[in-house]
Protein backbone atom coordinates (compact mmCIF):
# COMPACT_ATOMS: atom_id res chain seq x y z
CA UNK A 1 0.00 0.00 0.00
CA UNK A 2 1.40 3.34 -1.20
CA UNK A 3 1.12 5.31 1.85
CA UNK A 4 2.73 8.94 0.66
CA UNK A 5 0.24 11.21 -0.48
CA UNK A 6 2.27 13.00 -3.23
CA UNK A 7 3.34 9.59 -4.70
CA UNK A 8 -0.27 8.69 -4.93
CA UNK A 9 -1.50 12.24 -6.42
CA UNK A 10 1.68 11.72 -8.55
CA UNK A 11 0.47 8.35 -10.05
CA UNK A 12 -3.12 9.49 -10.48
CA UNK A 13 -2.14 12.29 -12.18
CA UNK A 14 0.10 10.55 -14.19
CA UNK A 15 -2.63 7.72 -15.26
CA UNK A 16 -4.92 10.51 -15.88
CA UNK A 17 -2.27 11.61 -18.26
CA UNK A 18 -1.19 9.16 -20.03
CA UNK A 19 -5.11 7.91 -20.89
CA UNK A 20 -5.85 11.55 -22.10
CA UNK A 21 -2.66 11.07 -24.48
CA UNK A 22 -3.34 7.64 -25.70
CA UNK A 23 -6.95 9.43 -26.52
CA UNK A 24 -5.81 11.97 -27.73
CA UNK A 25 -2.90 10.32 -30.10
CA UNK A 26 -5.79 8.59 -32.25
CA UNK A 27 -7.38 11.65 -33.16
CA UNK A 28 -4.29 13.68 -33.98
CA UNK A 29 -3.15 10.93 -36.70
CA UNK A 30 -6.45 11.32 -37.96
CA UNK A 31 -6.54 14.89 -38.36
CA UNK A 32 -2.81 14.95 -39.48
CA UNK A 33 -4.31 11.74 -41.79
CA UNK A 34 -7.20 14.16 -43.09
CA UNK A 35 -4.89 17.33 -43.89
CA UNK A 36 -2.44 15.00 -45.66
CA UNK A 37 -5.14 13.99 -47.73
CA UNK A 38 -6.17 17.09 -48.80
CA UNK A 39 -2.81 18.44 -48.99
CA UNK A 40 -2.50 15.42 -51.79
CA UNK A 41 -5.76 16.10 -53.58
CA UNK A 42 -4.98 19.77 -53.94
CA UNK A 43 -1.53 18.75 -55.76
CA UNK A 44 -2.78 16.11 -58.17
CA UNK A 45 -5.39 18.96 -58.84
CA UNK A 46 -2.83 21.57 -59.46
CA UNK A 47 -1.39 18.98 -61.54
CA UNK A 48 -4.23 17.85 -63.55
CA UNK A 49 -4.76 21.95 -64.02
CA UNK A 50 -1.23 21.67 -65.75
CA UNK A 51 -2.10 18.67 -68.17
CA UNK A 52 -5.51 20.75 -69.16
CA UNK A 53 -3.80 23.91 -70.01
CA UNK A 54 -1.58 21.90 -72.27
CA UNK A 55 -3.87 19.97 -73.92
CA UNK A 56 -5.11 20.31 -77.70
CA UNK A 57 -7.69 19.40 -80.03
CA UNK A 58 -6.54 19.11 -83.74
CA UNK A 59 -9.19 17.21 -85.82
CA UNK A 60 -10.71 15.76 -82.74
CA UNK A 61 -7.34 14.32 -82.02
CA UNK A 62 -5.35 14.93 -78.58
CA UNK A 63 -2.45 16.94 -79.12
CA UNK A 64 0.35 17.15 -76.52
CA UNK A 65 2.89 19.23 -76.51
CA UNK A 66 6.65 17.52 -76.44
CA UNK A 67 7.32 19.21 -72.78
CA UNK A 68 5.15 20.48 -70.58
CA UNK A 69 5.55 23.80 -68.43
CA UNK A 70 5.85 21.34 -65.21
CA UNK A 71 9.43 19.57 -65.63
CA UNK A 72 8.38 17.11 -63.37
CA UNK A 73 6.24 15.38 -66.17
CA UNK A 74 8.96 15.58 -68.21
CA UNK A 75 11.29 13.22 -66.06
CA UNK A 76 11.56 9.70 -66.65
CA UNK A 77 11.92 9.13 -62.97
CA UNK A 78 9.67 11.80 -61.97
CA UNK A 79 6.78 11.35 -59.50
CA UNK A 80 4.62 12.96 -61.45
CA UNK A 81 2.04 10.39 -62.75
CA UNK A 82 -0.37 11.76 -65.64
CA UNK A 83 -2.50 9.82 -68.03
CA UNK A 84 -5.36 11.04 -70.77
CA UNK A 85 -8.41 8.41 -71.70
CA UNK A 86 -10.70 9.33 -74.20
CA UNK A 87 -14.67 8.38 -73.87
CA UNK A 88 -14.25 5.21 -74.23
CA UNK A 89 -11.47 4.83 -71.65
CA UNK A 90 -8.47 4.40 -74.48
CA UNK A 91 -5.33 5.64 -73.15
CA UNK A 92 -4.39 8.05 -75.38
CA UNK A 93 -1.31 9.94 -73.39
CA UNK A 94 0.90 9.18 -70.29
CA UNK A 95 3.80 11.07 -69.30
CA UNK A 96 7.43 10.27 -69.33
CA UNK A 97 7.32 9.04 -65.15
CA UNK A 98 4.35 6.26 -66.20
CA UNK A 99 7.07 4.10 -68.69
CA UNK A 100 7.56 1.56 -65.87
CA UNK A 101 4.55 1.73 -64.23
CA UNK A 102 1.64 -0.99 -65.71
CA UNK A 103 -1.78 0.58 -64.75
CA UNK A 104 -4.73 -1.14 -64.84
CA UNK A 105 -6.83 1.74 -64.73
CA UNK A 106 -10.15 2.69 -66.14
CA UNK A 107 -12.14 5.74 -65.83
CA UNK A 108 -15.62 5.83 -65.83
CA UNK A 109 -16.69 8.70 -67.80
CA UNK A 110 -20.35 9.23 -65.89
CA UNK A 111 -20.01 13.04 -66.18
CA UNK A 112 -19.34 13.18 -62.55
CA UNK A 113 -16.79 15.85 -63.38
CA UNK A 114 -13.72 15.06 -60.55
CA UNK A 115 -13.29 11.89 -58.15
CA UNK A 116 -10.47 11.49 -56.03
CA UNK A 117 -10.09 7.43 -54.94
CA UNK A 118 -7.88 5.62 -53.60
CA UNK A 119 -7.34 2.53 -56.07
CA UNK A 120 -4.76 -0.87 -55.33
CA UNK A 121 -3.73 -2.48 -58.05
CA UNK A 122 -3.16 -6.49 -58.50
CA UNK A 123 0.13 -6.79 -58.17
CA UNK A 124 -0.77 -5.23 -55.15
CA UNK A 125 0.57 -1.01 -55.63
CA UNK A 126 -1.52 1.66 -54.12
CA UNK A 127 -2.64 4.87 -55.64
CA UNK A 128 -4.15 8.30 -55.15
CA UNK A 129 -5.87 9.05 -57.95
CA UNK A 130 -7.53 12.65 -59.25
CA UNK A 131 -9.42 12.25 -62.28
CA UNK A 132 -11.19 14.98 -64.06
CA UNK A 133 -13.62 14.69 -66.94
CA UNK A 134 -13.24 17.67 -70.08
CA UNK A 135 -14.78 18.87 -72.87
CA UNK A 136 -11.65 20.27 -74.72
CA UNK A 137 -13.29 23.11 -77.16
CA UNK A 138 -16.34 21.85 -76.42
CA UNK A 139 -17.18 19.07 -79.08
CA UNK A 140 -18.64 15.68 -77.73
CA UNK A 141 -16.55 13.69 -79.40
CA UNK A 142 -13.33 15.89 -78.30
CA UNK A 143 -14.11 14.19 -73.96
CA UNK A 144 -11.27 13.42 -71.68
CA UNK A 145 -10.61 11.88 -68.37
CA UNK A 146 -7.12 13.51 -67.59
CA UNK A 147 -5.75 11.56 -64.67
CA UNK A 148 -2.89 12.66 -61.79
CA UNK A 149 -1.93 9.97 -59.76
CA UNK A 150 0.66 9.42 -56.62
CA UNK A 151 1.83 6.19 -55.55
CA UNK A 152 0.28 5.55 -51.43
CA UNK A 153 3.78 4.36 -50.36
CA UNK A 154 4.86 8.68 -50.55
CA UNK A 155 1.34 9.27 -48.30
CA UNK A 156 2.15 5.92 -46.06
CA UNK A 157 5.92 7.10 -45.41
CA UNK A 158 5.04 10.94 -44.95
CA UNK A 159 2.46 9.70 -42.55
CA UNK A 160 4.55 7.22 -39.71
CA UNK A 161 7.22 9.87 -40.17
CA UNK A 162 4.68 12.74 -38.75
CA UNK A 163 3.64 9.44 -36.31
CA UNK A 164 6.98 8.75 -34.72
CA UNK A 165 7.62 12.47 -34.44
CA UNK A 166 3.99 12.73 -32.70
CA UNK A 167 5.18 9.75 -30.84
CA UNK A 168 8.39 11.85 -29.71
CA UNK A 169 6.77 15.39 -29.08
CA UNK A 170 4.12 13.43 -27.09
CA UNK A 171 6.55 11.20 -24.82
CA UNK A 172 8.59 14.49 -24.29
CA UNK A 173 5.53 16.87 -23.88
CA UNK A 174 4.27 13.81 -20.98
CA UNK A 175 7.86 13.91 -19.49
CA UNK A 176 7.42 17.84 -18.56
CA UNK A 177 4.26 17.65 -17.64
CA UNK A 178 4.82 15.05 -14.64
CA UNK A 179 7.89 17.31 -13.84
CA UNK A 180 5.39 20.18 -13.56
CA UNK A 181 3.24 18.09 -11.46
CA UNK A 182 5.83 17.07 -9.21
CA UNK A 183 6.83 20.53 -8.57
CA UNK A 184 3.21 21.66 -8.39
CA UNK A 185 2.74 19.09 -5.89
CA UNK A 186 5.66 19.69 -3.87
CA UNK A 187 5.02 23.50 -3.78
CA UNK A 188 1.10 22.64 -2.88
CA UNK A 189 2.09 19.96 -0.55
CA UNK A 190 4.36 21.97 1.66
CA UNK A 191 1.70 23.33 3.99
CA UNK A 192 1.40 19.93 5.16
CA UNK A 193 4.93 19.08 5.57
CA UNK A 194 5.04 22.41 7.51
CA UNK A 195 1.91 20.99 9.56
CA UNK A 196 3.86 17.62 9.94
CA UNK A 197 7.15 19.43 11.12
CA UNK A 198 4.97 21.03 13.71
CA UNK A 199 3.66 18.09 15.22
CA UNK A 200 6.99 16.74 15.41
CA UNK A 201 8.09 19.53 17.26
CA UNK A 202 4.90 19.65 19.65
CA UNK A 203 5.54 15.21 19.79
CA UNK A 204 9.45 15.88 21.04
CA UNK A 205 8.14 18.61 23.60
CA UNK A 206 9.45 21.71 21.61
CA UNK A 207 5.93 23.75 21.07
CA UNK A 208 2.58 23.40 22.71
CA UNK A 209 0.15 24.26 19.88
CA UNK A 210 0.14 24.41 16.22
CA UNK A 211 0.70 27.70 14.67
CA UNK A 212 -1.93 29.49 12.18
CA UNK A 213 0.41 29.95 9.50
CA UNK A 214 -1.96 27.25 7.78
CA UNK A 215 -3.93 27.63 4.24
CA UNK A 216 -7.59 27.96 5.02
CA UNK A 217 -8.35 24.23 4.40
CA UNK A 218 -7.01 23.46 7.41
CA UNK A 219 -7.23 25.49 9.87
CA UNK A 220 -10.04 23.59 11.80
CA UNK A 221 -7.58 20.87 11.45
CA UNK A 222 -5.16 22.85 13.56
CA UNK A 223 -7.93 24.65 15.92
CA UNK A 224 -9.19 20.94 16.59
CA UNK A 225 -5.67 19.71 17.44
CA UNK A 226 -4.74 22.38 19.19
CA UNK A 227 -8.38 22.07 21.39
CA UNK A 228 -7.71 18.75 21.75
CA UNK A 229 -4.36 19.23 23.04
CA UNK A 230 -5.34 22.15 25.39
CA UNK A 231 -8.21 19.59 26.58
CA UNK A 232 -5.70 16.84 27.18
CA UNK A 233 -3.32 19.02 29.51
CA UNK A 234 -6.25 20.32 31.18
CA UNK A 235 -7.32 16.74 31.83
CA UNK A 236 -3.92 15.60 33.05
CA UNK A 237 -3.34 19.08 35.38
CA UNK A 238 -7.18 18.06 36.61
CA UNK A 239 -6.70 14.53 37.13
CA UNK A 240 -3.06 14.80 38.96
CA UNK A 241 -4.12 17.54 41.62
CA UNK A 242 -7.26 15.61 42.08
CA UNK A 243 -5.07 12.51 43.15
CA UNK A 244 -2.83 15.02 44.74
CA UNK A 245 -5.87 16.18 46.92
CA UNK A 246 -7.12 13.14 47.74
CA UNK A 247 -3.71 11.53 48.88
CA UNK A 248 -3.34 14.54 51.12
CA UNK A 249 -6.67 14.40 52.37
CA UNK A 250 -6.05 10.98 53.59
CA UNK A 251 -2.63 11.57 55.21
CA UNK A 252 -4.37 12.51 58.42
CA UNK A 253 -6.76 9.79 58.90
CA UNK A 254 -4.52 6.56 58.22
CA UNK A 255 -1.80 8.63 60.27
CA UNK A 256 -4.73 8.88 63.09
CA UNK A 257 -5.74 5.27 62.29
CA UNK A 258 -2.33 3.89 62.46
CA UNK A 259 -1.68 5.28 65.66
CA UNK A 260 -5.24 4.02 66.70
CA UNK A 261 -3.40 0.60 65.80
CA UNK A 262 -0.72 1.22 67.24
CA UNK A 263 -2.07 1.85 70.97
CA UNK A 264 -4.24 -1.36 70.51
CA UNK A 265 -1.60 -3.43 69.60
CA UNK A 266 -0.45 -2.73 72.83
CA UNK A 267 -3.22 -4.66 74.29
CA UNK A 268 -3.20 -8.38 74.38
CA UNK A 269 -6.85 -8.67 73.98
CA UNK A 270 -7.03 -6.28 70.66
CA UNK A 271 -3.75 -7.49 68.88
CA UNK A 272 -6.32 -9.52 66.43
CA UNK A 273 -7.95 -6.71 65.59
CA UNK A 274 -5.01 -4.24 65.38
CA UNK A 275 -2.70 -6.74 63.20
CA UNK A 276 -6.16 -7.01 60.59
CA UNK A 277 -6.38 -2.59 61.31
CA UNK A 278 -2.89 -2.17 60.32
CA UNK A 279 -3.40 -4.74 57.10
CA UNK A 280 -6.14 -2.28 55.87
CA UNK A 281 -4.24 0.89 56.54
CA UNK A 282 -1.22 -0.84 54.68
CA UNK A 283 -3.10 -1.28 51.75
CA UNK A 284 -4.72 1.75 51.46
CA UNK A 285 -1.32 3.20 51.13
CA UNK A 286 -0.42 0.69 48.25
CA UNK A 287 -3.63 1.72 46.32
CA UNK A 288 -3.33 5.55 47.01
CA UNK A 289 0.73 5.46 46.34
CA UNK A 290 0.01 3.34 43.16
CA UNK A 291 -2.45 5.67 41.53
CA UNK A 292 -0.44 8.37 42.42
CA UNK A 293 2.71 6.82 40.23
CA UNK A 294 0.37 6.13 37.33
CA UNK A 295 -1.27 9.14 37.86
CA UNK A 296 2.27 11.24 37.18
CA UNK A 297 3.69 9.06 34.56
CA UNK A 298 0.98 8.46 31.98
CA UNK A 299 2.22 9.19 28.64
CA UNK A 300 0.66 11.97 26.75
CA UNK A 301 -1.47 11.03 23.55
CA UNK A 302 0.21 13.16 21.03
CA UNK A 303 3.60 13.75 22.54
CA UNK A 304 6.51 11.64 21.60
CA UNK A 305 9.43 11.74 23.57
CA UNK A 306 13.53 10.14 22.58
CA UNK A 307 15.63 10.22 26.04
CA UNK A 308 19.22 9.21 25.80
CA UNK A 309 19.64 6.24 27.76
CA UNK A 310 23.41 6.37 28.87
CA UNK A 311 23.10 9.40 31.42
CA UNK A 312 20.29 8.37 32.85
CA UNK A 313 21.58 4.85 33.63
CA UNK A 314 24.89 6.26 34.68
CA UNK A 315 23.07 8.59 37.14
CA UNK A 316 20.94 5.61 38.54
CA UNK A 317 23.56 3.19 38.71
CA UNK A 318 26.11 5.46 40.87
CA UNK A 319 22.86 6.39 43.66
CA UNK A 320 22.47 2.57 44.04
CA UNK A 321 26.54 1.73 44.60
CA UNK A 322 25.93 4.04 47.47
CA UNK A 323 23.36 2.58 48.85
CA UNK A 324 24.61 -0.80 48.08
CA UNK A 325 28.06 -0.43 48.84
CA UNK A 326 28.92 -2.91 50.31
CA UNK A 327 27.70 -5.13 48.50
CA UNK A 328 30.11 -3.93 45.38
CA UNK A 329 28.02 -4.57 42.50
CA UNK A 330 29.77 -4.80 38.99
CA UNK A 331 27.42 -3.26 36.32
CA UNK A 332 28.23 -3.72 32.98
CA UNK A 333 26.61 -1.41 30.04
CA UNK A 334 26.19 -3.07 26.33
CA UNK A 335 24.32 -0.37 24.21
CA UNK A 336 25.26 2.18 21.83
CA UNK A 337 26.95 5.63 22.98
CA UNK A 338 24.32 7.58 21.33
CA UNK A 339 21.12 5.09 22.32
CA UNK A 340 17.98 6.62 22.49
CA UNK A 341 14.41 5.30 23.89
CA UNK A 342 10.97 6.57 23.21
CA UNK A 343 9.97 7.44 26.15
CA UNK A 344 9.43 10.41 28.43
CA UNK A 345 12.50 11.41 31.29
CA UNK A 346 10.36 10.35 34.59
CA UNK A 347 8.88 7.76 33.47
CA UNK A 348 12.24 6.29 32.29
CA UNK A 349 13.71 7.38 35.55
CA UNK A 350 11.05 5.74 37.49
CA UNK A 351 10.60 2.55 35.35
CA UNK A 352 14.81 1.24 35.52
CA UNK A 353 14.83 2.71 39.46
CA UNK A 354 12.40 -0.19 39.94
CA UNK A 355 14.14 -2.50 37.73
CA UNK A 356 17.88 -1.68 38.93
CA UNK A 357 16.98 -1.32 42.61
CA UNK A 358 15.58 -5.05 42.14
CA UNK A 359 18.62 -6.32 39.72
CA UNK A 360 20.98 -4.72 42.68
CA UNK A 361 18.90 -6.07 45.79
CA UNK A 362 18.71 -9.83 44.18
CA UNK A 363 22.08 -10.21 42.58
CA UNK A 364 25.04 -11.68 43.57
CA UNK A 365 27.59 -9.56 42.43
CA UNK A 366 26.79 -8.77 38.43
CA UNK A 367 23.91 -6.72 36.84
CA UNK A 368 24.20 -6.45 32.88
CA UNK A 369 22.26 -3.74 31.17
CA UNK A 370 22.03 -4.10 27.51
CA UNK A 371 19.99 -2.46 23.86
CA UNK A 372 18.95 -4.40 20.76
CA UNK A 373 17.74 -2.47 17.77
CA UNK A 374 16.26 -3.51 15.08
CA UNK A 375 14.06 -2.00 12.48
CA UNK A 376 10.55 -2.42 14.06
CA UNK A 377 11.92 -3.06 17.64
CA UNK A 378 14.61 -1.30 20.57
CA UNK A 379 14.84 -3.78 23.16
CA UNK A 380 16.26 -3.10 26.44
CA UNK A 381 17.33 -5.37 28.85
CA UNK A 382 17.95 -5.57 32.67
CA UNK A 383 19.70 -8.86 33.84
CA UNK A 384 21.53 -10.03 37.11
CA UNK A 385 23.20 -13.00 38.85
CA UNK A 386 20.87 -13.52 41.08
CA UNK A 387 18.40 -16.44 41.93
CA UNK A 388 16.07 -15.32 39.32
CA UNK A 389 12.18 -15.76 39.05
CA UNK A 390 10.69 -19.39 38.87
CA UNK A 391 8.12 -19.54 35.85
CA UNK A 392 5.31 -20.05 37.79
CA UNK A 393 5.79 -17.13 39.75
CA UNK A 394 6.69 -14.72 36.35
CA UNK A 395 3.46 -13.15 35.84
CA UNK A 396 2.09 -12.89 39.54
CA UNK A 397 4.96 -10.62 40.65
CA UNK A 398 3.48 -8.23 38.08
CA UNK A 399 0.13 -7.65 40.02
CA UNK A 400 0.47 -4.86 42.88
CA UNK A 401 0.94 -5.90 46.20
CA UNK A 402 2.60 -9.29 45.03
CA UNK A 403 6.43 -9.61 45.80
CA UNK A 404 8.58 -13.31 46.03
CA UNK A 405 10.96 -11.00 48.75
CA UNK A 406 9.27 -11.16 51.51
CA UNK A 407 13.29 -10.60 53.39
CA UNK A 408 13.59 -6.70 52.67
CA UNK A 409 10.62 -4.07 53.29
CA UNK A 410 8.82 -3.31 50.65
CA UNK A 411 4.47 -2.61 49.21
CA UNK A 412 4.77 -5.01 45.89
CA UNK A 413 4.00 -2.21 43.61
CA UNK A 414 7.03 -1.61 42.02
CA UNK A 415 6.93 -4.14 39.25
CA UNK A 416 3.42 -3.12 38.97
CA UNK A 417 4.75 0.39 38.07
CA UNK A 418 6.75 -0.87 36.05
CA UNK A 419 4.37 -2.61 33.58
CA UNK A 420 1.59 0.12 33.79
CA UNK A 421 4.92 2.38 32.26
CA UNK A 422 5.56 -0.01 29.89
CA UNK A 423 1.89 -0.43 28.28
CA UNK A 424 1.58 3.45 28.12
CA UNK A 425 4.14 3.74 25.52
CA UNK A 426 3.04 0.91 23.80
CA UNK A 427 5.78 -1.08 24.79
CA UNK A 428 6.11 -4.88 26.18
CA UNK A 429 7.94 -6.42 28.93
CA UNK A 430 8.64 -9.47 29.60
CA UNK A 431 10.59 -12.03 31.88
CA UNK A 432 12.74 -14.58 31.19
CA UNK A 433 15.89 -16.34 32.48
CA UNK A 434 19.29 -14.86 32.13
CA UNK A 435 22.66 -16.30 30.85
CA UNK A 436 24.44 -14.80 33.83
CA UNK A 437 21.87 -17.16 35.58
CA UNK A 438 19.40 -14.82 37.17
CA UNK A 439 16.56 -13.12 35.75
CA UNK A 440 16.47 -10.89 32.80
CA UNK A 441 13.68 -8.04 32.33
CA UNK A 442 13.10 -7.28 28.41
CA UNK A 443 11.42 -3.96 27.03
CA UNK A 444 10.27 -4.34 23.84
CA UNK A 445 10.00 0.06 22.51
CA UNK A 446 8.22 0.08 19.23
CA UNK A 447 10.17 2.19 16.80
CA UNK A 448 7.91 4.81 15.77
Amino acid sequence: MIRSLRVRLMLAATLLAVLFMLALLPAMQGAFSLALRDSIEQRLASDVTTLISAARVENNNLQMPAQLPDERFNLTDGRLLGYIYDREGRLVWRSNGTREEHLNYTPRYDGRGTEFARIREANGQEFFVYDVEVKLLGGKSAAYSIVALQPVREYEATLEGLRENLYLGFGAALLVLLALLWIGLTWGLKALRRLSQELDEIESGERESLSEQHPRELLRLTGSLNRLLHSEREQRSRYRDSLDDLAHSLKTPLAVLQGVSEDMAKRAQERDQAWLLQTQIERMSQQISYQLQRASLRKSGLVRHQVRLRPVLQSLCDTLDKVYRDKRVQVSFDLPEQCHVPIEQGALLEMLGNLLENAYRLCLGKVRISVRETADIIELCVEDDGPGVPPAERARILQRGERLDRQHPGQGIGLAVVKDIIESYSAKLTLSDSSMGGAAFRIHFPVV
